[in-house]
């Protein structure tokens, strides 16, 4: 293989690894608002626990990225 072959892996490989957490922010997203319409009184809380959600599933996306890196 190529370095361009191995290069348009990396970013296929990455673009497979970035739907996932896509997935994982909406779904934490849509049921925090889901929630706070329940109970508007722990909208704080809430929103506190949803940024945690994100954070967390973000960090997929970034294990996605710096994958083909090290093994290229």
């Amino acid at each position: 293989m190529n370095t361009l072959t191995i290069a348009h892996l990396g970013a296929l490989g990455y673009g497979l690894a970035a739907i996932g957490p896509g997935i994982g922010v909406g779904l934490v997203v849509s049921k925090t608002i889901e929630s706070i319409a329940r109970q508007p009184e722990l909208a704080s809380k809430l929103q506190v626990t949803m940024w945690l959600g994100i954070a967390f599933t973000e960090a997929l996306a970034l294990i996605g990225l710096a994958t083909p890196f090290i093994f290229a």
